[in-house]
């Protein structure tokens, strides 16, 4: 319980941070050379924020279809539009906003794309997936592993606003909805206490996490799955080829923490190389998955770095750019394209170069998918 505690008084210390655009630095055509970024002003409350009511309220774009599984929010897209959400970060992982229109460039298979639709709404619900390892292999190694895992999931349920959807679902053998998708933060905790003694050793993280991102590939909009697990697999169906290339054809964002690096500080000095390269594949499994999905991957040693993680994966997740285009290839062969997005200066093409108040330069990111499957034409 002291874990437990812990977490939830970081987790209500956690300020988001971030830095913005002056208005003068907005526009597709502007001239400048650089971008001067400024702290950002707090944002103003939703206006649903003196609704009282106890009753979870489903937003009206949510809607039922008998191909989506039972309370899952669906969206419908034309298959021949592309939407990618983009998330650019400074190098201590600060949401960088207001980055106009004209400094995107979107590549498809290294052609440019011209942008269709582009918006930046932080207050739209998100769709957020759980997907935690629970079984005693992880036990095996580390008495307090448990622990961890059940700080970092409490701890990021904090962060979550009444709107964004969430299920709960774990894995061992086989995945298990422990929560389907829902509003109503009770079911969220009743799942969550159903994570007491686990049954099996096995750890089928392939099989779970292609079975999520395909239960939610017809979701459009802001979704995501938090993966909570060791990184390591023993027993799934699927190979890692099969699964990274189904979660690559899903198109959902995995951001990946890791529960293992803890235990390699009590561990190191023990291990031999067989099981140093099992740890290494295990998180080079982690960083796969969060980089080809658009999401990220953190590896925390010690449980005071969860606040900062929650801090980071919310920014990513909350303050998004919104991007469509029509890709210029249409045609239907189901292969695999890839997509590149850059910041460019309009004016010569370059990189674009964002400086701080003092115009000393800021490393930033761009986190994207790195890719979809076009569909295929049916015969």
């Amino acid at each position: 319980m002291k874990y437990l505690k812990v977490a939830v008084i970081l987790t209500l210390a956690l300020l988001l941070t971030g830095i913005h655009f002056p208005a003068s630095a907005q526009g597709p055509g502007s001239q400048q050379s650089e971008t001067v970024a400024k702290p950002k002003k707090k944002d103003a409350p939703p206006a649903d924020a003196a609704d009282s009511s106890n009753e979870p309220k489903i937003p009206t774009q949510y809607k039922k279809d008998k191909d989506v599984p039972q309370g899952l929010p669906n969206f419908r897209s034309d298959v021949t539009t592309v939407q990618l959400e983009v998330a650019v970060l400074d190098n201590h992982g600060h949401f960088i906003p207001n980055i106009p229109k004209g400094n995107f460039r979107v590549l498809e298979d290294n052609v440019p794309q011209q942008i269709s639709s582009f918006n930046t709404n932080s207050d739209a619900p998100m769709t957020i997936a759980m997907v935690i390892e629970f079984n005693n292999l992880f036990q095996q190694y580390w008495s307090q592993g448990w622990y961890e895992t059940l700080t970092a999931s409490y701890g990021f349920i904090q962060t979550l606003k009444k709107d964004d959807y969430v299920a709960v679902v774990a894995f061992d053998m086989r995945p298990e909805i422990l929560s389907d998708f829902t509003v109503d933060r009770m079911k969220i905790q009743e799942a969550m206490q159903r994570l007491r003694i686990p049954g099996f050793s096995e750890s089928n993280m392939y099989d779970a996490v292609a079975d999520t991102a395909q239960r939610m590939s017809n979701i459009e909009g802001r979704k995501a799955i938090l993966l909570i697990a060791t990184g390591r697999d023993t027993f799934s169906k699927l190979t890692f080829d099969k699964a990274r290339k189904q979660i690559q054809e899903a198109g959902v964002p995995i951001y990946a923490l890791s529960l293992l690096q803890a235990f390699r500080i009590m561990a190191e000095q023990y291990m031999g190389p067989m099981q140093r390269m099992d740890f290494l594949q295990a998180d080079n499994v982690m960083n796969t998955f969060a980089r080809e999905t658009g999401g990220q991957a953190y590896f925390p040693r010690f449980i005071t770095e969860y606040p900062s993680i929650y801090q980071s994966i919310s920014q990513s997740l909350r303050n998004q750019y919104s991007l469509a285009y029509h890709p210029s290839n249409q045609a239907k062969d189901g292969k695999y394209r890839k997509i590149k997005v850059e910041l460019v200066n309009p004016e010569n093409g370059e990189a674009l170069r964002i400086v701080d108040e003092k115009h000393h330069p800021i490393k930033y990111s761009v986190i994207a998918k790195a890719g979809y499957t076009a569909p295929r034409e049916v015969e």
